[in-house]
């Protein structure tokens, strides 16, 4: 199987979809941050191996807690995948803190600035022409 076969793909939005659930209802660990989601998952072709990219809305400390949390809960939550979605093999899961979603909030924040700023310019700038 490729990498990015249409199987795959599958795979890889249902154990998403799976851990999602899990994380947000099963898992009870209280360093687990309550507005964590599951971004993206990469299953390996021969299903032994599972990246799961996870972000969390909160502090820099809260997310490291949370990463924490989920690979001390990395047994239960593999066992309950392994019920919930029927593979030939369950995944070893790797939880990998994602940044993504904080990364492009703060590009745009720094660009809402520079907007803003060009704006006052423009707008000072009109004025003194007229």
């Amino acid at each position: 199987m490729r990498k990015n076969s249409i199987k795959n793909i599958r795979i890889n939005s249902e154990v998403q979809r799976e851990l999602s659930n899990i994380i947000r209802s099963e898992v009870k660990d209280p360093r687990i941050h309550p507005m964590t989601s599951v971004v993206a998952v990469e299953v390996a072709p021969d299903l032994k191996y599972c990246k799961a990219y996870i972000s969390v809305l909160g502090t820099e400390e809260e997310a490291k807690a949370t990463i924490s949390g989920l690979r001390n809960a990395v047994g239960y939550i593999r066992t309950q995948l392994a019920k919930t979605v029927n593979l030939r093999n369950t995944p070893e899961i790797t939880f990998v803190l994602d940044q993504s979603i904080e990364y492009g909030v703060h590009m745009t924040r720094l660009i809402d600035e520079v907007n803003h700023e060009d704006g006052t310019e423009i707008g000072e700038e009109l004025s003194e022409e007229e």
